[in-house]
């Protein structure tokens, strides 16, 4: 019998520009928490909650994932994308893949049909293509770029989700179009495992910002060993890897539940946009942000 609280968390990426208005995305975010709140509610497991709302966030096109990526340097959009089962620490991703519609469930592909964790550019795109993934036919007419005005170098919208579900099974996911004007063939932090998506038996971590520095820093996989080995909260210990990435000259959010219920988004940027489900049943989205 389920006994165990529910949360999640998502996000719709760090960064904020001035005099701009979020409600769009805010409005999307609340809508998505309410869903995320009914499935997990019906006893659905977080690993299918966690792709069912990033894939919701992938096709929107309001952020810089999925339909809302922005294309690289040489005007092609690769996206990447992970998703892991905290239960099993079973875990899928692709990174610099082109032409379909939803990374996260390449992502989900590799994990459980595939004996890997990762496959990049054409390996993931042949192994899309093998299991009938919904193709971009033509990217040109289909990405709407969510992109700042001037395309200044920065991530204004990576996606993650987080959840807990009722049997106390944790999950993440993470979708990105990376950096605007990208270098082709980067990859940031989304898809690696341990820096921008993690999941085990004690927390659900998905990262967003600038994703060199969480590279460097292994954030997700460190704000988790400090929960498991040092017993901090999720709060504290994110709070503590975003430290790390300012050190080395970096910034963005986390977003974070832990196996009890207890839910972390701090974050070091202009602002983060995300929506909460709490235990208690309460709804909360908006623009998080430092007035």
């Amino acid at each position: 019998m389920a006994d165990n609280p529910i949360a999640m968390v998502l996000h719709g990426g760090a960064g904020v520009l001035a005099n701009r208005s979020y409600d769009p995305e805010v409005a999307h975010m609340h809508e998505l928490a309410g869903q995320a709140k009914v499935m997990l509610e019906k006893g659905q497991a977080a690993l299918d909650v966690v792709e069912s709302i990033v894939y919701e966030l992938e096709i929107s096109g309001l952020y810089v994932a999925g339909k809302g990526s922005s294309p690289n340097t040489d005007n092609r959009y690769e996206l990447d994308a992970a998703i892991m089962d905290g239960t099993t620490r079973e875990a899928g991703a692709v990174a610099a893949m082109e032409g379909y519609v939803s990374p996260i469930h390449a992502a989900r592909k590799v994990m459980e049909e595939t004996p890997h964790v990762m496959l990049a550019g054409w390996g993931a795109n042949k192994l899309a293509d093998k299991y009938r993934l919904e193709k971009v036919d033509n990217p040109a007419s289909y990405y709407k770029p969510a992109a700042v005005p001037d395309n200044r170098p920065i991530a204004t919208g990576t996606v993650g989700c987080v959840a807990l579900d009722d049997k106390g099974r944790l999950a993440a996911a993470t979708s990105t179009g990376g950096t605007l004007k990208k270098t082709p063939g980067r990859v940031g932090d989304c898809p690696l495992i341990g820096s921008g998506t993690w999941a085990d038996t004690e927390v659900a971590i998905s990262c967003t910002g600038q994703g060199e520095y969480f590279i460097r820093s292994l954030a997700a996989g460190t704000a988790a060993a400090r929960i498991r080995y040092l017993h901090e909260t999720p709060d504290e210990a994110c709070r503590w890897a975003l430290k790390d990435v300012k050190r080395l000259g970096g910034d963005g959010g986390i977003i974070a539940v832990g196996r009890g219920g207890q839910i972390a988004f701090p974050y070091n940027s202009e602002g983060m946009k995300c929506a909460v489900l709490y235990p208690d049943g309460r709804i909360t989205a908006g623009v998080q942000d430092h007035s």
